[in-house]
């Protein structure tokens, strides 16, 4: 039988403080003119947020090593399909495009 790990009521409260800041981060960027960079400031941020929540809410951090493998591949995957995706959006042909019946 596993142990259960119980975080106390200070850790999650400091995640919370931590998501709330990132959050007024997150609206403070889309104010401001990073040009190319605001997606990639957007997804960073999504990142950190994301990876707290995973963290300490689904309580991964103290999960068994399966639990760490499970949510690792799975990110993987994700990588592959939004990669997939790009490629298949990069490789279009936009500029050659023309209206039917022009």
């Amino acid at each position: 039988m596993s142990s259960v790990h119980v975080s106390p009521l200070s850790t999650y409260l400091s995640i919370f403080a931590a998501l709330m800041v990132l959050s007024a981060i997150t609206v403070g960027a889309a104010f401001v003119n990073l040009g190319a960079f605001n997606p990639i400031v957007a997804m960073a941020i999504a990142g950190l947020k994301a990876t707290l929540v995973i963290l300490y809410f689904m309580h991964v951090k103290y999960s068994s090593r399966l639990t760490k493998l499970t949510v690792v591949l799975s990110l993987f995957f994700v990588a592959i399909l939004f990669a997939e995706t790009l490629m298949d959006y990069a490789t279009r042909g936009w500029l050659n495009y023309t209206p039917m019946g022009q």
